[in-house]
């Protein structure tokens, strides 16, 4: 399970990376909740509708081998 990081004032802690520093990408799965979810959602709105993910180690083979 994986979830943003907050900084001690509760903004969220962001940065800038260089592309050439991603290893690969990472399968999330939103951690559902009890509330319903509404139609009007998108995708690209899930990183700040969930609270955690977890992380799909069976994406594929690479993704199994270096996650765990």
């Amino acid at each position: 399970m994986v979830r943003p990081g907050h900084c001690e004032d509760g903004s969220r802690n962001i940065a800038v990376i260089h592309v050439d520093t991603i290893y690969r990408a990472a399968h999330l799965i939103p951690i559902y909740g009890a509330d319903f979810i509404p139609d009007s959602i998108k995708y690209y709105h899930s990183y700040d509708a969930f609270r955690a993910f977890y992380v799909n180690k069976f994406a594929d083979h690479h993704a199994f081998e270096i996650a765990f």
